[in-house]
């Protein structure tokens, strides 16, 4: 008799072309769609050029431009002016600036329950707010996916997440998963998807399960499913795309590897204090907090939904004197929709800027807050500098708790006020518009590629020799970002399509002396404690410590993502053996490791010498042998090469 099985595992067994059944094994999936956003897609495309590949193979391929909308420098204009001849060459659609910000959109327009997507942006599990088979991933992955090759990772284990009860007035799905942030922290869901379950699971519409599904990235998960059910079909219908949708859940006696229970009773308003998502408290611990900027968006918190909650709790009022609030709606569908109501002119004449629907200032490229400012967002990110400007102070809570601070001046629980909460009501029926979407063009195959003067040849890694020679040119502490890798933000997202550029930017933020440091130690290694590499999925965080010659990573742990990219671009993804030889290591110090690819094959250890103290260090990795054969390579793109060759 054949296994009940979860939603999780149907979703990945129906997609599995090879690969075990345990959590932790190595498995292989077929990919349905595909999603670029202009951050990360561009390196994507110039890798699918180098590969030789002609045409994409999955059945939807979508670049969007959310990320760089504004073009406030021409390198970012050249970006999109290559993504339009790429998309136009290799057969993929292209999302306009200004259409929108990629995962919402792509909910609008492309979401089908049961597909798999892969996107190049770490908060693609959005998608499994459908039952989607939703995941992030480096650009490298992403485009062996486009030429019709598997996506690769580690199975992971499943939690049953049983959602009771019903959210009260006030308490929103940003709080559930701000909860299981407080819960959980941000390594506390490496290596599991979350499958939302229970009698409160039918109370959430669609919009509220992505911000769940969103967020669930700063967990560490792999990714999040909610079931496709009557609501997904009200969702779909109200699309009018009603015949797209399919039933779908976990069958019958499921088994999990985990189980939580989250009583939506008992949600109340929550708070992430600044600096990491994960520093969570109930509002009450910082009711009172003086604020002087409120931003409402991003892809977590974008929807119309979320919009239309603030536009009834300012209607009639006017924003704080001192408090400057700016909106970014997620989709130009939305935009419209919110125009065709009374909810736009509600917003701008309560004196909200409502701006271009686009990620904005969630990466930091826009509305940076003035120095010694307090923001509150609605984002899902608030690692330190995230919004443009270094020692930033910024609050992250739900659109209705930013709405009535934006109105006080100050972070204010609602509840204490008396204050009736903004019941949303998804419009009857949102009219399906690709204005700014261009479908693939089928005779695109001859269309030469436009490259920006900036661009610079896709880098190719260096194999790894009989001994590894390194210098510890930094120490780190806990929860480094790729933000903190390669910074976020307009400075050095001009130079994603040039490797060597973006390399000068590198740890700028933590240490300005990094750069120098590495080019002159020639061979380094990095040292860190946990969560390395958390947030956003930039591949950059790893080809641009390459360029600067560091061939290994030592840490107590590593986020999925990242990890993924460090062995795409031939360095060493290694955790310590004894968490406590961290202490022992000191910046600037050399370790040497002999045969450092015979000590993989034979334990999947690595042992250095510190010689400085005579003390061995042992990092340890699960590296499968074709990671192994990639990584001593120099990376996915000299591993193919040197195959062919």
């Amino acid at each position: 008799m054949v296994a009940a099985r979860s939603l999780v595992a149907r979703l990945i067994d129906d997609h599995l072309v090879e690969g075990g059944s345990a959590p932790g094994d190595e498995i292989a999936i077929t990919v349905d769609q595909i999603l670029h956003q202009d951050a990360t897609g561009a390196m994507s495309f110039l890798q699918f050029e180098a590969m030789g590949l002609d045409r994409v193979r999955p059945r939807i391929v979508v670049q969007y431009a959310d990320h760089q909308s504004l073009q406030n420098d021409s390198r970012h204009a050249d970006d999109h002016k290559f993504l339009e001849s790429a998309c136009r060459k290799f057969g993929a659609y292209y999302a306009k600036p200004g259409v929108g910000i990629c995962h919402i959109v792509h909910l609008e327009q492309f979401s089908r329950p049961g597909e798999s997507i892969l996107g190049s942006d770490s908060h693609t599990p959005h998608l499994g707010a459908v039952a989607m088979l939703a995941l992030g991933a480096g650009g490298m992955d992403v485009a062996v996916s486009m030429g019709g090759g598997p996506y690769v990772l580690s199975r992971p284990a499943i939690t049953r997440v049983e959602l009771t009860g019903r959210l009260r007035p006030w308490s929103t799905a940003k709080d559930v998963i701000l909860e299981l942030l407080r819960r959980l922290t941000v390594k506390g869901g490496i290596g599991r998807a979350f499958e939302y379950a229970g009698s409160g699971v039918a109370t959430l519409t669609v919009p509220e399960r992505a911000t769940i599904a969103n967020m669930g990235t700063e967990l560490g998960l792999t990714f999040s499913a909610f079931p496709s059910d009557e609501q997904t079909r009200d969702y779909f219908r109200r699309l009018g795309r009603e015949d797209e949708w399919r039933p779908l859940a976990a069958e019958g006696d499921a088994t999990y590897d985990d189980n939580l229970t989250i009583d939506l009773d008992a949600i109340e308003p929550l708070v992430a204090k600044p600096g990491q998502p994960d520093s969570v408290v109930p509002i009450g611990e910082v009711a009172g907090t003086a604020i002087q900027q409120v931003i409402v968006g991003s892809c977590t918190n974008g929807s119309y939904h979320d919009i239309a909650a603030v536009a009834r709790i300012v209607a009639g009022k006017t924003v704080h004197p001192t408090v400057s609030c700016a909106i970014f709606p997620g989709s130009m569908q939305t935009s419209v929709q919110l125009a065709r109501g009374p909810h736009l002119s509600e917003l701008l004449e309560a004196g909200v800027v409502v701006s271009t629907p686009t990620c904005g200032a969630c990466p930091g490229y826009v509305h940076v807050p003035s120095a010694g400012t307090v923001s509150l967002r609605t984002f899902n990110r608030n690692f330190n500098g995230r919004s443009g400007l270094p020692g930033d102070r910024v609050y992250l809570a739900s659109p209705e708790i930013a709405a009535v601070a934006a109105l006080h001046g100050a972070i204010v629980d609602p509840r204490a006020l008396g204050i009736p909460a903004p019941v949303v009501e998804l419009p009857e029926r949102i009219e399906r518009d690709r204005t700014m979407i261009v479908p693939p063009d089928p005779d695109g195959g001859a269309t030469e590629l436009w490259k920006g003067p900036s661009f610079a040849p896709v880098p190719l890694g260096e194999p790894f020799g009989e001994r590894l020679d390194a210098t510890v040119t930094i120490k780190l502490g806990d929860k480094i970002s790729t933000d903190d890798i390669t910074p976020a933000g307009a400075e050095a997202i001009t130079f994603r399509t040039n490797g060597p550029k973006l390399a000068e930017y590198v740890f700028r933020r933590r240490d300005p002396d990094f750069v120098a440091r590495a080019k002159a130690a020639g061979v380094s290694v990095i040292v860190g404690g946990e969560a390395y590499g958390q947030g956003s999925s930039r591949e950059h965080a790893a080809i641009a410590p390459m360029h600067l010659g560091v061939r290994a990573v030592l840490v107590k742990s590593l986020a999925r993502i990242h990890r993924a990219n460090l062995v795409n671009w031939g360095i060493l993804p290694l955790e310590f053996v004894d968490p406590t030889d961290y202490d022992r290591v000191e910046q600037g110090d050399r370790l040497v490791a002999d045969e450092p690819g015979r000590q993989l094959a034979e334990s999947s250890r690595v042992a250095f010498v510190d010689q400085r103290t005579g003390d061995t260090i042992v990092g340890q990795t699960r590296l499968t042998d074709r990671e192994r054969g990639i990584v001593l390579a120099g990376g996915l793109l000299a591993y193919t090469r040197s195959r062919v060759l």
